[in-house]
């Protein structure tokens, strides 16, 4: 798909050649200028009747500098030539107030320029496009077929859309253009029961996905699959026994073990957490670089990359946010350490060569961080057992279905996650729903327990919109691609009764 006729039509070009030409004359090495422009959507029903609806366009442009081995930034909602001129000015003057606190000079990685470049991801239906008419309409079906259900007492069902047009130019003389679009649609079923007061509920495991308005009528998910499960799966849920606690195979489903992977080894591997840039605000790293070609990760068959080109990813894109071309990377090799998620300061200050591309902005505002790859456990070569064998392969386990709580210390080592549903394995056969399981665990022995990943057909693209860090705070979205995947003798908690109830 294009960019959208109304976004190029902007002063782009007048703004590009003020802003760069303005750095250069001010003795900036490095200068890189972005204009955007974000369509953002959100509509929420409650038991069927409209709670929410936001229809948010946020526009301007953003300038980066280095000068004098130090690094600022700039930004307006204003698109006029005079205005990315004053942008450099502003930016060299704050390069100049930050030098003195400076611990690193700054340098950046070199990149190649790509001249003028375009790029979009793959969508069918730009959901800004679509009526709000429509989406209530389809919300309020699906709503209505869930509390149809004798065992389902409230349903929440929303949509969120994002449409993003990105101009980025810098000094090297790449110039690029480019569309993200993406979704994430949720429903979710809340059954009470009345003697107790307690309640329990069962959310769609469809991920967000970079993909149009195709992606909730039809395109890449059953949903009518689905939902027909739904309510059958809650009465089934608040009827099920509680876990005894205890230690248990897991076997997981791509729709719960993508979240593990982000906590895990997503945040764990990038490399300005790893060098303690993110300690005053979400934590640092056990995965330190002293440890970058050695540190045993998890079993010989994790194999995990970076990837900002997979299809329909919610971090893909043709070219990040400081003007590098999107790749793909091993993080972890053999179960072994092997990389991390760079930018190109990152990359340039611990001489690691090239960038990764792994640099982003959720604003035209604010200045591009170090965010986040499409994080991804590859499945077993060839055709690889399905989930089903997994389980056959299990006397005494759990098989865990959906994300939902979960809590990871600020090394990214000692953690606990819940899910949406979990089954009692019994002798290689699921043997009905448990309530309550939580499986706890250090990250080394969690992945050391890895025995097997399923083949690509139980592959799956999980990811969330919200993925948060910095100071001042920015979130990303995020993709994370699994397989189903055996882990031997975890400890499973009870996660009632560890509330003290």
């Amino acid at each position: 798909m294009a960019v959208d006729p109304s976004f190029t039509a902007l002063p782009l070009e007048p703004a590009r050649a003020a802003a760069l030409e303005r750095a250069l004359a001010l003795g900036c090495s490095h200068a890189e200028v972005r204009i955007e422009r974000i369509r953002s959507q959100v509509v929420v029903l409650r038991d069927g009747r409209v709670e929410t609806t936001v229809d948010d366009t946020e526009t301007g442009m953003g300038l980066r500098v280095v000068v004098d081995r130090s690094m600022g930034f700039a930004a307006t909602v204003e698109l006029q030539a005079d205005a990315a001129a004053e942008l450099a000015d502003r930016a060299v003057e704050m390069a100049a107030a930050t030098a003195p606190a400076l611990a690193v000079p700054v340098d950046v990685a070199p990149e190649p320029g790509y001249g003028a470049v375009h790029w979009s991801s793959p969508y069918d239906i730009d959901p800004a496009t679509v009526a709000l008419a429509e989406k209530t309409a389809l919300l309020g079906d699906w709503s209505t077929r869930l509390l149809a259900h004798p065992s389902v007492d409230h349903v929440t069902a929303y949509v969120l859309a994002v449409v993003e047009d990105k101009y980025f130019a810098d000094l090297s003389g790449t110039v690029t253009t480019q569309r993200r679009v993406r979704m994430h649609p949720v429903v979710e079923a809340y059954g009470v029961d009345g003697a107790s007061g307690s309640f329990e509920s069962m959310r769609t495991l469809a991920p967000p996905a970079g993909r149009g308005w195709e992606y909730v009528t039809g395109g890449g998910w059953d949903w009518d699959a689905e939902l027909d499960r739904v309510g059958d799966l809650l009465a089934e849920k608040m009827a099920a026994p509680t876990v005894a606690a205890g230690t248990y195979d897991l076997v997981i489903d791509p729709s719960n073990l993508w979240l593990t992977i982000h906590e895990s080894v997503g945040h764990a591997t990038e490399l300005d957490r790893a060098l303690g840039y993110e300690a005053a605000y979400a934590g640092t790293s056990f995965a330190t670089v002293d440890q970058l070609g050695t540190l045993r990760y998890g079993s010989p068959v994790m194999h995990v990359t970076g990837d900002r080109t997979t299809p329909h990813g919610l971090a893909s894109v043709g070219w990040d946010d400081e003007g590098v071309a999107a790749q793909s990377f091993d993080i972890v090799k053999d179960g072994v350490l092997v990389g991390y998620q760079l930018d190109r300061r990152m990359a340039a200050e611990n001489d690691l060569g090239r960038s990764n591309g792994c640099a982003f902005a959720d604003s035209p505002l604010h200045a591009p961080i170090q965010r986040m790859a499409n994080v991804s456990l590859a499945p077993a070569p060839g055709a690889g057992p399905i989930t089903e064998e997994l389980i056959a392969g299990v006397d005494n386990g759990v098989y865990v279905v959906g994300d939902k709580s979960w809590s990871i210390d600020m090394q990214r080592y000692n953690f606990q996650f819940t899910g949406q549903r979990f089954y009692r394995i019994d002798h290689g056969r699921l043997a009905g729903q448990l309530r309550d399981v939580a499986y706890q665990a250090t990250t080394t022995d969690f992945w050391g327990s890895l025995e097997a990943v399923g083949g690509t057909s139980t592959y799956v693209l999980g990811g969330a919109f919200n993925c948060g860090k910095g100071q001042p705070p920015q979130v990303a979205p995020v993709s994370h691609g699994c397989p189903s995947a055996l882990f031997r003798g975890v400890n499973v908690l009870n996660a009632r009764s560890e509330t003290g109830r």
